[in-house]
């Protein structure tokens, strides 16, 4: 049997199978209304950020301001962000996801709960809940990856 074909022996090893499971079902919902990761990551900042900055959604996605700008120039070729001027001032523009930017990207959340239940469908509700508590423990100490 070559490295490729055995079976994953340790719990980390089963966790980043559910993580790959989680990971892919994501990255095809994304795929199948025709964005990339990080426009599909761009057109949810605008949804709950109306109106940002180039440099805050580069902040946010932790990548460069001209890597932004030719994010932003694909979803604004397609109409789903627009760029406003603030106030008139040619130097500050606002971005902002159209209504058709939000509308591609609504139901994620709600299809990613929707595989996160498939993934747990063979746990019993009790077999859940010492599910959560060993994970709770585990990650007890661990870093947030969201407060980096």
């Amino acid at each position: 049997m070559d490295q490729s074909e055995r079976a994953p022996t340790s719990p980390l090893e089963r966790l980043k199978i559910i993580n790959w499971a989680q990971v892919q079902a994501g990255q095809d919902w994304i795929r199948s209304r025709g964005l990339t990761l990080q426009q599909a990551f761009v057109l949810s900042y605008l949804a709950d950020n109306p109106g940002a900055i180039q440099r805050d959604i580069a902040q946010a996605t932790r990548t460069t301001a001209a890597n932004v700008s030719g994010v932003l120039r694909g979803l604004e070729a397609r109409d789903l962000v627009e760029r406003r001027f603030e106030d008139g001032d040619e130097r500050s523009k606002r971005v902002f996801a159209t209504d058709a930017g939000i509308e591609l990207i609504a139901g994620h959340e709600e299809a990613m709960i929707a595989v996160d239940e498939s993934i747990l469908a063979p746990l019993t509700r009790s077999e859940r809940a010492a599910l959560q508590a060993l994970l709770d423990k585990i990650t007890a100490h661990l870093p947030n990856p969201g407060d980096s």
